[in-house]
């Protein structure tokens, strides 16, 4: 799991986004047409409209997460002033299941970036026990590293991102 974790660094998802963290839990996220997400690779936005399967292993069914998915890059990266902008959040999500079974307390934005490539982030937390988790205030300014502490969350068990870029008709083909 080393190599994830260079891959989330060279990325610059940590640093950026997240601190430096050992994964504990595999995270699995497919968007339709088994599109499956892998750190650095490009999905097309027509590709990404729905929101995905996130598939959770190595966890415990006593155990509850947090997804988090974020874009660092708004409204554009070289000057992503509104860094983060929350695309998606899912609380209470049982160990060893699916994020369909949790609570979505920030309901899913498709990513419609407009300038430049945009990473887009999934970040998986530990709830320490059943809790609530605060729905965020806004999507715009969201803090992934503030959001973990104030709820209490540490230090995330997985992450995984992709890029995306504005699809024009030429690159459909």
């Amino acid at each position: 799991m080393s190599r994830l974790v260079d891959t989330l660094v060279i990325g610059r998802v940590i640093g950026e986004v997240i601190d430096n963290f050992t994964p504990s839990v595999n995270m699995n996220i497919t968007y339709t047409f088994n599109n499956e997400v892998s750190n650095g690779h490009e999905l097309m936005p027509s590709a990404i409209a729905a929101k995905p399967r996130v598939k959770i292993d190595g966890g415990d069914m006593r155990s509850a997460y947090t997804l988090i998915m974020t874009d660092p890059d708004a409204p554009g990266p070289s000057d992503p002033y509104l860094r983060e902008h929350l695309h998606w959040v899912v609380t209470e999500i049982p160990g060893t299941t699916d994020a369909s079974f949790g609570k979505e307390i920030v309901s899913y934005e498709p990513p419609n970036p407009v300038i430049g490539i945009h990473r887009y982030v999934f970040i998986l937390l530990k709830q320490k026990y059943r809790q609530t988790v605060k729905t965020p205030s806004s999507r715009d300014n969201f803090n992934t590293r503030s959001f973990a502490n104030e709820n209490g969350l540490g230090l995330p068990v997985a992450a995984v991102y992709f890029n995306a870029q504005r699809e024009t008709a030429a690159r459909r083909r």
